[in-house]
């Protein structure tokens, strides 16, 4: 059985991503990151469901409040492979975004579908006398925190939301928002590696004269 987010397992690729603190969805993507620049190794920090419990762990504040204690029931292996899903399908829409084209349909499909899990409203507590209680259309806690991540996919790409880019830098695969105008790259980590790839090349480029 796979660890809860209250007890993650003790080391996760998860723990060693490169950027984080992007939106849900981004973050979701970036969970898949190159190891050391353009001759790096693919990594994938969700390789099974002990590393989604520690993803949902780590954003845990971003998700709706009442929602994030029922987040410590471990995910099972049908909660991974739909957040994976979501993953391909988000990384495809970011990268059509990026290129300015119209995203796949079935991509589109996967996060519409996976966005309707987030529908939620309060009610009136049967227990307390002027208080409410939030009710979401999916029970399944994994399952709303799915919808809301793919919610926060519709909220980048669907025009609402702040600049999606891909980082420039050879060999990085991360998406970030530019959050102002002089971010170049995800990391100050790609944007030295740029810097020093540059500096080398002109060392080594025969001087004219």
């Amino acid at each position: 059985m796979a660890e809860s987010a209250e007890h993650p397992p003790e080391a996760s690729a998860v723990d060693g991503m490169p950027l984080v603190g992007e939106s849900l969805a981004l973050d979701l993507v970036n969970t898949t990151f190159i190891n050391g620049g353009l001759r790096g190794v693919l990594v994938d920090a969700l390789a099974a469901p002990a590393d989604l419990d520690r993803w949902l762990a780590h954003r845990a504040a971003d998700f709706s409040g009442p929602l994030r204690p029922r987040l410590s029931e471990p995910a099972t292996r049908a909660h991974f492979e739909r957040f994976l899903e979501l993953r391909r399908a988000l990384r495809e829409v970011a990268a059509a975004h990026v290129a300015g084209r119209a995203p796949e349909e079935a991509d589109v499909r996967t996060v519409n579908r996976a966005a309707r899990l987030s529908a939620r409203w309060d009610e009136l507590s049967p227990t307390a006398p002027a208080g409410s209680v939030t009710r979401w259309s999916e029970p399944d806690p994994q399952l709303a925190a799915l919808g809301e991540v793919a919610a926060e996919g519709v909220r980048l790409f669907g025009g609402t939301g702040r600049p999606v880019q891909a980082c420039p830098a050879p060999g990085c695969i991360l998406y970030f928002l530019k959050t102002h105008a002089r971010r170049a790259w995800c990391t100050a980590t790609c944007g030295n590696r740029v810097r020093v790839a540059r500096h080398s090349r002109r060392h080594r480029e025969p001087q004219a004269g």
